[in-house]
This record gives C-alpha cells, structure tokens and sequence, in this order.
C-alpha cells in the first residue's frame, strides 16, 4: 500500500468518525449514518490494499524480486 493511499484511508476513517459524533451529538442519524458510511468504505479500502500488498509480497517471493 503506497503511503499516500494510508494517508487518504485515514483521513476517510477520520472524517467519518467525526461525522458520526457530530451526529449523534447533534441528534442527526443521516449524519451519523454518513459517517459509518465513511468509516466503512475506509476499512474497505484498507482491506483491498492489504491484499494487493500481500499478493505483491508473494509475486516478488516467487519471482526473486
């Protein structure tokens, strides 16, 4: 995973962690709801790069890269 797309995951992860308490603070459900939205695309998107890193790892150990 480069480093600028675990920066950008973050943020994502972030921004909705804020949305959701912003929500429930201020008794706004689409609020808090957009930002479990956020969150999980965020925790999507780590997922996808992990793999892609492991897949990466494996190719390289096998092709002696």
């Amino acid at each position: 995973m480069g480093i600028n797309d675990k920066f950008e995951n973050k943020a994502e992860e972030l921004k909705g962690r804020a949305k959701e308490a912003a929500g429930a603070a201020t008794g706004d459900d689409d609020l808090k709801n957009e930002g479990k939205a956020d969150q999980a695309s965020s925790a999507v998107k780590k997922g996808i790069e992990e793999v892609k890193d492991k897949a990466n790892e494996v190719i390289g150990k096998i092709t002696g890269s």
